[in-house]
């Protein structure tokens, strides 16, 4: 299945792209370098579309209707050329309901899509915040944690105004289950929401992210966690730290994702292993550092071989059904999702990871 995606290099697209080459899907990106020519290229090759592409910070406000609501005109236009019914998403914005220049030219680009195909998913986003979005640009999120994880000063104006924030996860999720067909729940006037949306003041958001700065750099490396809305911040916010000492690690793949979320020099670190369906990781072993799985969410197969009996043990484990598995030194080990959904397991090791002493040694479980 062939998705077009719009805007293919922002902040949501590059998101975007990277979920849907892990579900296998073929991706044509489509970002401002790119030529009339080839977008007419691709819808006339595509199976969905992802329209992402619009302008929020131009230099004059005809910007605003060229970038967004004619931009739109010709996305729509060029699909029904071709004369095919291509499901469209199309990321929007909550100021479509706002008088204001970007807003009506959202409002524009939403109503003419509506008039003109049948198979559209109009979704106004929140402020979006998260891993990789561009700071001191139109993002608070982005900027405060940038900032705050530089020692720079922030400038909150009125720190009793409330945001309405979406995760960037959260949005990824939404749209990757409307390509495979799902039907989105949250759906009022032709326009859908992203759920859930976070409520935060721009006081609170300052606090939440200097209280994180403090504890990741107090004895305790971890701060206290009250809420989901807390805890997608605290991980976003540790993505712009950039100090060796303070640097979190996120790495993603065909397999599933990989993300550090603690570190300590004296207890270790504790990781999120993200495992797509049917995917296997691991096939290496440790001689003396020590780990623990937990499964949280999705069904595991954690296997272990003894490299120099062969001895063999095996763990079944899922969210339904949590266990902690020790993960023994000298025993080669492996993870595999055998659930339907993606598999999300907790992983302690008990000391930081370091190239020069890994302590990490290849060789295949299955032998």
């Amino acid at each position: 299945m062939k998705v077009l995606v719009t805007g293919s290099n922002g902040f949501i697209g590059k998101h975007i792209c990277l979920a849907l080459s892990r579900e296998s899907f073929e991706v044509l990106p489509f970002d401002i370098t790119n030529t009339d020519e080839e977008l007419k290229e691709y819808i006339s090759k595509c199976d969905f579309i992802i329209h992402l592409a619009g302008v929020n910070r131009p230099l004059t406000n005809d910007e605003f209707y060229n970038g967004n609501t004619n931009f739109t005109k010709k996305l729509c236009d060029c699909i029904l050329s071709v004369n095919k019914n291509i499901p469209i998403i199309m990321s929007s914005s909550i100021q479509a309901s706002l008088d204001n220049d970007y807003g009506k030219s959202k409002k524009l680009a939403e109503d003419y899509l509506l008039s003109k195909l049948d198979n559209v998913y109009i979704y106004r986003l929140s402020n979006v915040f998260g891993k990789w979005c561009r700071p001191n640009y139109n993002s608070a999120c982005a900027t405060f944690c940038y900032n705050i994880a530089h020692n720079l000063d922030i400038s909150v104006r009125d720190p009793n105004y409330i945001v309405h924030f979406n995760y960037i996860d959260d949005i990824v999720s939404e749209f990757i289950s409307v390509v495979k067909g799902y039907s989105p729940k949250h759906k009022e006037d032709n326009i859908y929401k992203i759920m859930p949306t976070y409520d935060c003041s721009l006081g609170k958001l300052s606090e939440l992210l200097y209280y994180f700065k403090g504890e990741v750099e107090s004895d305790r490396h971890l701060p206290l966690i009250h809420s989901e809305f807390e805890l997608k911040l605290f991980k976003t916010f540790l993505s712009y730290l950039t100090s060796e000492e303070y640097k979190y690690n996120y790495a993603v793949d065909s397999r599933g994702s990989f993300e550090e979320l603690y570190k300590d020099n004296r207890y270790g670190q504790i990781s999120e292993n993200i495992t797509n369906v049917g995917i296997t990781k691991g096939g290496h072993y440790h001689t003396y550092k020590k780990e623990i799985f937990y499964t949280v969410i999705g069904e595991s197969y954690i296997k272990q071989r003894n490299i120099t009996t062969n001895e063999v043990i095996e763990d079944y484990v899922s969210g339904n059904n949590p266990k902690l598995v020790n993960i023994i030194p000298n025993y080669t080990h492996l993870i595999r999702n055998i659930g339907n959904v993606r598999s999300h397991t907790l992983m302690w090791i008990s000391e930081i990871y370091n190239d020069k002493t890994h302590d990490t040694y290849k060789e295949e479980v299955d032998k």
